[in-house]
């Protein structure tokens, strides 16, 4: 299964806008985007860069969408080309699909802190879906799906450790279509995503204009 290893602070930099690929480290104010050290893009002869072409400008928008959700080229693609079969709108079903994704889900239930330990914490068998263990990352989730932790003392505990590391962390609030149990690590899905549920600025139309060319 591939993913991506290297430090993602830098993937954040050369996009220039906050992933969220750290929440808790984030929220000390520490992130170089914040600060003056180190808020431009990595890489050297920085005097070098000029003004952007509008065929970067698309592709910065989809390599900023990539590394946000922990995607890779050929799984985006495929993601792009179930969009592209979808009814209505091409960028928001593209979206949709990829804030349906079981990580991202586990993430932002907050059972797990970050994203890639919500990834971690799936492909361990954490994580059932409908009361059964589900490894897969990328499992896409329908409404009416439930998330929980899985029963086992390890995996309780490995969760609720990860909870209080994310306490008086904002990032990521707790979304209306998933519906957390109370006193559970457990959480319904009671609809599907909308576009205002993804977290980070983006221009979906940019994206689409890249992958039609």
């Amino acid at each position: 299964m591939a993913r991506y290893t290297g430090p993602v602070t830098k993937l954040a930099r050369r996009e220039g806008v906050n992933l969220h690929l750290k929440p808790v480290r984030d929220q000390t104010g520490k992130h170089p985007l914040e600060r003056e050290y180190k808020n431009y893009p990595p890489g050297m002869h920085l005097w070098r860069r000029g003004k952007s072409s509008e065929y970067a400008k698309r592709l910065r928008e989809k390599q900023k969408v990539k590394r946000h959700y922990g995607v890779l080229e050929r799984q985006f693609q495929r993601y792009y080309r179930l969009a592209e079969s979808s009814t209505g709108n091409t960028g928001l079903a593209l979206l949709q699909i990829l804030e349906r994704r079981l990580d991202n889900v586990v993430y932002k239930t907050r059972f797990i802190a970050g994203r890639r330990g919500a990834r971690q914490a799936v492909v361990h068998g954490h994580v059932c879906v409908n009361g059964r263990k589900c490894d897969r990352p990328g499992y896409l989730v329908e409404a009416g799906d439930r998330i929980s932790i899985h029963k086992r003392e390890k995996s309780q505990k490995y969760s609720r450790a990860q909870m209080v590391l994310l306490e008086g962390v904002a990032i990521p609030p707790l979304q209306s279509w998933i519906q957390l149990e109370e006193g559970k690590l457990e959480a319904q899905v009671v609809a599907l995503p909308t576009r205002e549920d993804v977290l980070i600025p983006v221009e979906e139309q940019l994206i689409v204009e890249f992958c039609s060319r």
